[in-house]
């Protein structure tokens, strides 16, 4: 109980620590900038949110249980663009294509582990800015985490796949689309208790990627989060080449039954080799916290 309680503390303290450190410096420079809800205010949850620089007030958000929303105006209004083609409403992840914004997918199936989260049904996609969509594979994924679109070629397409959240499932990990959705191939995969919770794509190179790996599995009453299975690897798209820059031998973080899980859990589990992997990226050599 006492090595819980520690480690718990010591997620909570990494976490505000990394939400410290995004702070900006100059405090004065930033002052007169403030938060505002741009709702919509019936959206529910989100973790889903894309955009493109060439429409500066164009926005799409994805809600965990009720589908795609647009705005055209910067947020002074929003709409419904999904409820007619989609057959399920948890939005995991949003990406509008750079070379093409009417070009966006987005895959299902939320991946913050909650006790009552709903499963999606794999990518959609449309061609004319949300005005339509239709189904662009990985069916069995059942919870995407984030979607990256080469910036150049709105064809080719990534899918953090965490999968099945209540149990082992082979279709955990990374997948590549050449065809705009038609066909994916696995191009990262751990096993079938770890999956994929993140992906960033190298804005100077994007045949290079890193994928945040999270093993993880609940239960209606408890979470388990972290274990052999977690890792940071470098994906090479076009050498098809992977290597694990940082990978965790820490022990699994178990929320008791009975005990509502913590947030702590999972930022300790899914985000810490990330942030190892920015704060010492330009030393190349990585660590795990």
């Amino acid at each position: 109980m006492r090595y819980r309680s520690f480690i718990a503390l010591c997620s909570i303290a990494l976490c505000v620590a990394d939400v410290q450190a995004q702070q900006p410096s100059d405090t004065a420079l930033f002052g007169g900038l403030v938060f505002r809800n741009v709702g919509p205010n019936r959206g529910g949850r989100s973790q889903a949110v894309a955009g493109s620089a060439a429409r500066p007030f164009e926005y799409y958000f994805g809600a965990t249980g009720g589908g795609v929303w647009k705005t055209t105006d910067g947020g002074t209004t929003w709409r419904a663009v999904s409820d007619k083609d989609f057959t399920s409403s948890s939005v995991g992840a949003l990406s509008v294509c750079e070379a093409n914004p009417d070009v966006v997918y987005a895959g299902m199936g939320e991946t913050e582990l909650r006790g009552n989260i709903m499963q999606g049904d794999g990518v959609y996609k449309s061609t004319n800015a949300g005005t339509a969509w239709t189904k662009a594979g990985l069916e069995n994924s059942q919870a995407i985490a984030r979607v990256r679109v080469q910036p150049t070629n709105c064809d080719v397409a990534y899918a953090a796949v965490l999968g099945r959240t209540y149990g082992a499932s082979p279709d955990r990990g990374v997948y590549k689309t050449t065809d705009g959705g038609k066909t994916w191939t696995k191009v990262l995969y751990r096993d079938d208790k770890t999956g994929a919770v993140d992906l960033a794509m190298d804005p100077g190179n994007p045949d290079v990627l890193y994928a945040g790996m999270w093993q993880a599995h609940r239960t209606p009453w408890s979470l388990s989060s972290g274990g052999p299975g977690r890792a940071l690897t470098e994906i090479v798209s076009t050498r098809s080449s992977r290597r694990v820059l940082a990978a965790s031998s820490a022990p699994t973080m178990a929320v008791p039954p009975g005990r509502a899980p913590t947030r702590s859990a999972s930022c300790a589990s899914a985000r810490s080799t990330t942030r190892a992997s920015m704060r010492t990226r330009k030393r190349r050599t990585w660590s795990t916290f």
